[in-house]
């Protein structure tokens, strides 16, 4: 009976916040901003979402650089992870425990302590404000983490299925392809996902490194949208912004926790 307590009572602690969100986009920026603060929204307003889809805001071009960004990103950090991975399981060198545990340590490197040289280096590359510099930037600093993940899981797959391929005339790349691939489908759907949230929601980066509105994304744009008059946060179109941010990760997290959650691997060899 106590575990079921626990349980439910953790449940509403992160529920709860997003209740709070829910009825904050419908209020009034007089009901959102009054003092002390109106839990229910009384009349229920869709002013947010309609400065957010007005004339004035074209809120879908920002979702638009986002998208391009974040799937830009998922596809860049797959493909090398992936390669990597598999090199450094199936080809191992000297000293590729020193590289690898080297790759290991960015992880520990605040992203927020290198952003500098990361303008730098895009200033030089003619790459600043630009989607795919930013595109570049959130690959590089998603790289070891994919590189640890994909690793991990080639090496989760017996060795006697790539002995098995060889034998049957494969090549590397094919075993890769139709062999090793199908085995490893949880691990990339874990670095896909990590690498789309980071880069989705990610804000400093986009902030310091793109200087032209029309290549913002949708949290930076968001900054933009949320002052009005004498400064004052406009609360609700805020939250509307959130909520709608909130939307493609839930989504792709629901989609894929299928597979996510999931073993491919038991029952493989037989």
């Amino acid at each position: 009976m106590l575990w079921y307590v626990v349980a439910i009572g953790c449940f509403g602690f992160f529920v709860f916040p997003f209740i709070l969100l829910l009825l904050a986009v419908f209020k009034s920026p007089a009901q959102a901003a009054a003092t002390p603060a109106q839990y229910w929204p009384n009349p229920f307003s869709f002013g947010s979402f309609s400065k957010l889809f007005g004339p004035t805001v074209d809120i879908g071009h920002y979702v638009g650089n986002s998208l391009l960004v974040s799937v830009g990103t998922v596809a860049g950090t797959v493909v090398l992870t992936v390669l990597g991975g598999y090199g450094f399981h199936r080809y191992p060198f000297r000293g590729s425990g020193v590289l690898f545990a080297a790759l290991l340590t960015i992880l520990m490197v605040p992203f927020q302590s290198i952003i500098t040289p990361l303008y730098v280096v895009l200033n030089h590359m003619h790459l600043l404000n630009s989607l795919v510099g930013l595109t570049l930037v959130y690959m590089t600093y998603q790289l070891p983490f994919g590189l640890f993940v994909m690793r991990n899981a080639f090496s989760s797959v017996p060795s006697v299925i790539s002995e098995a391929a060889e034998i049957d005339g494969a090549s590397p790349l094919r075993s890769l392809w139709h062999v090793q691939l199908p085995l490893v489908v949880p691990g990339i759907l874990t670095v896909s996902i990590f690498a789309f949230i980071a880069a989705w929601n990610d804000f400093i980066a986009a902030l310091i490194l793109l200087s032209s509105q029309s290549n913002f994304t949708l949290p930076v744009e968001l900054l933009d949208l949320v002052t009005g008059q004498f400064g004052v946060i406009q609360w609700g179109v805020l939250e509307a912004g959130v909520l709608i941010s909130m939307v493609p990760c839930v989504v792709l997290f629901l989609v894929l926790q299928r597979y996510y959650m999931g073993g491919l691997l038991s029952g493989a060899v037989k």
